[in-house]
């Protein structure tokens, strides 16, 4: 299904809006921020695998296993990106059939950044289900988050669209980690009409921060509130 939505995305709204608005290159600009939305969706759900292995009783058995808690959160962050990046990959692909590289080391950096990004978001997803320990709740959150993460990004729209809408908005949309993700992508994709990043290096190590707060910070509430209360 989501593989459904990602191509009727491209055929319907990007080439709609790609029509619509006197931005050049908009359609190559959002099939990019679209291959990030949906690696951002797709690392969303170790948390879901969190709660399921909850109402299993696979939590016991984890814990019962010769690994610490450092090395079983770190895994499963490591292994909830890397599962999202595998099976975004085919639609990343096609976006750069649809894009084009033009330079194969800025995209190895590009690249780089949505691996860290993926595997941040997932260790994001857990820490949250972690806190929480209610499907219920999660599910509303996850949801409320991906509005405001992903609609407060330039993954759809350019920083000076968002900003004209609303300063407030553009403001957000400057800290956040889905829009270094997705200007890192056009970046390395060699996108140059409407791309304002002239520095790559910021967005990189806002990325890397966010991996590495989300993974390390993961580690502390999982270990403090795994065992800790029940899980709904």
């Amino acid at each position: 299904m989501r593989a459904i939505w990602f191509v009727s995305q491209i055929a319907l709204f990007g080439l709609i809006a790609s029509r619509m608005m006197s931005i050049p290159n908009y359609f190559q600009y959002y099939v990019a921020g679209l291959s990030v939305m949906t690696l951002y969706s797709a690392a969303i759900f170790i948390g879901f695998d969190i709660y399921e292995e909850a109402e299993h009783g696979v939590f016991e058995y984890l814990l019962s296993l010769p690994v610490s808690r450092k090395q079983l959160v770190l895994g499963r962050s490591i292994g909830g990106g890397l599962r999202a990046f595998i099976y975004v990959g085919p639609l990343i692909a096609l976006s750069l059939y649809v894009i084009g590289a033009t330079n194969p080391l800025s995209f190895l950096v590009a690249l780089f950044a949505l691996f860290l990004f993926s595997f941040g978001v997932s260790g994001m997803s857990i820490t949250i289900a972690v806190i929480i320990k209610s499907s219920d709740r999660f599910d509303i959150l996850m949801g409320v988050l991906d509005a405001l993460i992903v609609r407060l990004s330039t993954a759809m729209y350019p920083l000076a669209v968002v900003q004209a809408a609303n300063p407030l908005y553009g403001g957000l949309a400057s800290f956040n980690p889905v829009t270094y993700a997705a200007d890192l992508f056009r970046w390395g994709t060699g996108i140059e009409a409407i791309i304002t990043l002239s520095n790559p290096l910021w967005p990189l190590l806002g990325i890397i921060a966010f991996f590495a707060f989300f993974t390390f910070f993961g580690v502390i509430i999982y270990d403090r509130r795994i065992e800790g209360g029940g899980w709904q």
